[in-house]
């Protein structure tokens, strides 16, 4: 029964995970982010400094008993031992501790080496002031024009306050993200689906606002987010591309006739050019026989009705012509 027991807690617990590591809000980035978080809370108990302190005390008060031959030196640095084990602290460079005396705001600490009362005071949290990148998706939110999509962004955001996004938000994390996911669907709906796909830049600009004017309050300022990707389902992609692909061939068609039209105009000026002028048209076709047998090994096949028009005096007339071409060797 046990046995049993213990495997369906198991699998609970691993569908649970499976289903966390899905969420739209754990991205993988958040997760690293999250790990980083959790050492910083060990840190936030003990450091390495303080850590080097206590075991260096200790060392010199065993030394100074083995010397002296008294327990003295071991009852008087092992509580300065203790001490500076739990009241050093170290913030890194980007960094910054809040301090609580009682439960009360206290300060900010850091970054660097710094002290700490300990009992009295706690440092709650370690804030990383670094740029955050946040990975937000919206699955199946609506456009304006009703058309299922899926939306990925990246929302770029700093920590500027440490104070007010500890003592504001419960958690800060969580807050952006949740956030940046309700403004994601929110102007999805505003937007129809080819003003999301070619205005990429403005609907991010669009969301940095909208995410801005949220998360001031906390101590929070998002730098920018941008649209990754934009998924639409495949039958209707199918559709689109149908689409562009009758569009681009009617822009085609639409080419075709205005050059046929051009072509037309041309050939009606040209027309009325040689208009009661036969010498000039007599001339003109005499040039394009000309230019369609003066190549090596060309023929042309000739109407009678035309050589006569042309007064080329029959088959002779045609030959001299193709003699008098010059030769290409």
């Amino acid at each position: 029964m046990f046995p049993g027991l213990a495997v369906t807690i198991a699998k609970k617990k691993a569908a649970q995970e499976e289903e966390e590591s899905k969420s739209p809000l754990d991205s993988r980035a958040e997760r690293k982010q999250r790990a980083r978080d959790k050492a910083a809370d060990s840190r936030r108990i003990v450091s390495e400094i303080g850590l080097l302190a206590f075991f260096a005390f200790l060392l010199a008060g065993g030394l100074a008993a083995g010397v002296t031959g008294s327990p003295v030196p071991v009852a008087v640095c092992f509580p300065l031992a203790l001490y500076l084990l739990f009241s050093l602290k170290v913030a890194r460079q980007w960094e910054r501790a809040v301090v609580l005396r009682f439960g009360k705001f206290q300060g900010l600490k850091g970054p660097g080496l710094f002290a700490v009362i300990p009992v009295v005071d706690v440092v709650s949290h370690l804030v990383d002031q670094r740029v955050r990148v946040s990975d937000v998706t919206a699955e199946s939110a609506l456009t304006r024009d009703t058309v299922p999509v899926n939306v990925d962004a990246i929302v770029f955001w700093t920590v500027w306050d440490a104070k007010k996004s500890i003592l504001e938000v419960s958690d800060y994390i969580d807050a952006v993200l949740f956030g940046a996911q309700t403004a994601l669907r929110e102007s999805i709906g505003k937007h129809m689906l080819a003003e999301m796909i070619t205005e990429r830049d403005q609907l991010g600009k669009e969301l940095q606002k909208i995410l801005d004017d949220k998360t001031n309050p906390w101590g929070i300022t998002v730098n920018s987010v941008e649209i990754r990707d934009v998924k639409i389902p495949p039958d209707l992609e199918d559709a689109m591309s149908r689409q562009a692909q009758a569009e681009r061939e009617r822009q085609a068609r639409i080419i075709l006739g205005t050059a046929e039209t051009e072509i037309s105009e041309r050939f009606v000026k040209a027309g009325d050019a040689y208009e009661g002028r036969p010498l000039a048209l007599h001339l003109r076709a005499m040039n394009m026989l000309y230019e369609a047998i003066k190549e090596k090994g060309s023929m042309v096949i000739v109407p009678s009705s035309a050589v006569e028009t042309m007064g080329l005096g029959g088959l002779s007339g045609l030959t001299a012509l193709g003699k008098d071409a010059p030769r290409k060797e």
